[in-house]
């Protein structure tokens, strides 16, 4: 990974009126990465990409992208970044090829040159096949990813995407996930905002987590989850009457107080050595004859490392009847 910071801030702030929208943010970025900003609407997140995409000037701090300052040199940082905002800037109008090509020509290429770009991004994204067709007939996840397209014009050594998946639904955003993907593997740093939890998850290689206006901690989606601990052994008896039973004899086994949840018949316990505990634990149950209707380790999420992080104390995500809908972190509100 390239030691280079494609993007850095010191002590960012920003206030509008009475209401503080940045309070010191710091951000490290090296080139090639994706670097997700974490929190809730209202965080901060848009504010400090609007600065750093030269889009508002900071009340304090200093900050600069690809080598460039962003107050004193924004013409040049302008030159080297893209910017996909949370609204698609597509014209329905247009075909996608001649969307491309419009927002080619705007950024002051020559029209062979252009119409070449245009038919390089559309392969890119995987566009080819719906290269005539009006962007009104795409889906929510086509429309992004040529909205993504006409960020990339110019090739920008920067990406800034602000909430790219809100309102996809579950197909589309992995459409989306592929094409981020595809960009970091080909070298471009981006810096994605997000309040979807598994979306910084999976596309993230390091996340700062922003509420508030403030930084709580940076760190990769692994090491957050372990500031809550490591692997949970979880045990399901399927007779309820034999929780304690069964909670006593997994106690012996792992040699830890285990924590037990009487409404759902179910023990969990942290495990320094899960496969070990597993594997012991099915063992004594097995050998005591004890009935047990699930057994499995289970890892930290990152929406129980942001609670834990931020002292929050409701439940984030979907329940377990609801798989397709994103966590978000407005549900801890």
């Amino acid at each position: 990974m390239p030691s280079e910071l494609a993007v850095e801030a010191e002590g960012l702030t920003k206030t509008y009126k009475e209401k503080v929208a940045l309070d010191g943010v710091d951000l490290a970025v090296p080139g090639g990465t994706v670097h997700g900003l974490l929190g809730p609407n209202g965080a901060g997140k848009t504010t400090a990409v609007r600065i750093l995409a030269t889009l508002t000037i900071p009340d304090g701090g200093r900050a600069s992208v690809a080598g460039h300052d962003v107050v004193s040199q924004s013409r040049q940082v302008r030159r080297s970044i893209g910017l996909t905002g949370q609204q698609t800037a597509v014209d329905d109008l247009m075909t996608a090829r001649q969307n491309l090509t419009m927002f080619g020509r705007l950024f002051r290429l020559p029209k062979a040159q252009a119409r070449r770009r245009a038919e390089e991004l559309l392969e890119l994204f995987s566009l080819e096949e719906a290269a005539d067709r009006s962007p009104k007939r795409f889906s929510g996840g086509m429309r992004r990813r040529l909205d993504l397209a006409a960020s990339m014009i110019l090739a920008p050594q920067v990406l800034f995407l602000d909430e790219p998946t809100t309102g996809l639904d579950p197909a589309g955003r992995r459409e989306v996930w592929e094409a981020v993907e595809n960009l970091a593997a080909q070298g471009t740093t981006v810096l994605l905002t997000t309040h979807y939890l598994d979306e910084a998850d999976k596309l993230c290689d390091r996340i700062s987590v922003i509420d508030h206006g403030k930084n709580f901690v940076e760190d990769t989606p692994a090491g957050l989850k372990r500031r809550i601990g490591e692997e949970r052994l979880e045990v399901v008896a399927a007779d309820p009457a034999e929780l304690n039973r069964l909670a006593e004899l997994v106690r012996s086994v792992v040699g830890v107080e285990v924590s037990t949840d009487d409404s759902q018949a179910r023990i969990s316990v942290p495990v320094p050595d899960g496969v070990g505990a597993l594997t012991s634990a099915a063992a004594e149950i097995r050998a005591q004859g004890l009935a047990i209707a699930d057994i499995g380790l289970r890892r930290p999420t990152l929406d129980e490392a942001f609670l834990h992080l931020t002292g929050g104390s409701q439940a984030v995500g979907p329940q377990p009847s609801q798989p397709n809908t994103p966590k978000t972190l407005e549900e801890t509100r």
